[in-house]
């Protein structure tokens, strides 16, 4: 495992630095790296099951830039740990990787077909729609797995302005940083995922979508 990553230009630095930072505060705060042949691909999953009986889609989202041609790389860092270094170049790696379930999931390379596109401003009604409905329905002082089990509810339902994809692919694009201004962003889809791409990045979706909202009801005694 480099210690380092080594960049061609500051911007490019802060750039991974700042999707890192993102990436740290969605799902469980771990950034999968993947170098070759001078491109960093960085992925993380603001949305992800948790068992195999857990129906929560899988949303990730990527992004890419420019490092290193000599480095080859594939592991899973905790991004938080992500760290600058005297030159501005250079970003310092972890001591030691991570492990997470869904960074053995990847999207094919090929096989991708046009599926049509959306549009950005309606992306971002639909995550601040979420992040409400989140915030309604989490009990007051809800554990763990209620706040997975609303999170899910909500971001894993299937969204008509979304063209069915689950809402939790516009809580990735907004949280992510992905909505710099007006575009339509194209969709590609194979038989079981869907890449929506945004000019500043990637939001891939896995089945299954949820198709209706569960509400979360409080346990135990009123009094």
């Amino acid at each position: 495992m480099s210690a380092r990553l080594l960049f061609p230009r500051p911007a490019v630095a802060r750039d991974v630095l700042t999707f890192a930072g993102r990436a740290a505060r969605l799902g469980d705060g771990v950034v999968r790296l993947q170098a070759r042949k001078g491109v960093l691909a960085m992925t993380c999953a603001p949305l992800a099951p948790r068992s195999l009986v857990d129906a929560t889609p899988f949303v990730l989202g990527m992004r890419t830039a420019p490092v290193d041609p000599e480095l080859e790389c594939d592991l899973a860092i905790d991004a938080a740990a992500l760290a600058p270094d005297l030159d501005e170049r250079v970003l310092r790696l972890p001591d030691s990787a991570v492990t997470a379930s869904w960074a053995g999931v990847s999207p094919p390379r090929t096989g991708w077909r046009d599926g049509g596109a959306l549009d950005s401003a309606r992306v971002s009604l639909r995550a601040q729609w979420g992040i409400a409905a989140v915030a309604r329905q989490l009990p007051t002082g809800a554990g763990d797995d209620v706040v997975h089990l609303v999170r899910s509810a909500v971001w894993g339902e299937s969204d008509a302005d979304l063209e069915g994809l689950p809402r939790g692919v516009a809580f990735a694009a907004v949280g992510l940083g992905f909505i710099g201004g007006a575009e339509e962003p194209t969709l590609r889809r194979t038989d079981v995922w869907t890449r929506v791409s945004f000019a500043r990045g990637h939001v891939l979706t896995r089945g299954p979508v949820a198709m209706g909202l569960t509400p979360v009801r409080a346990t135990g005694n009123a009094g």
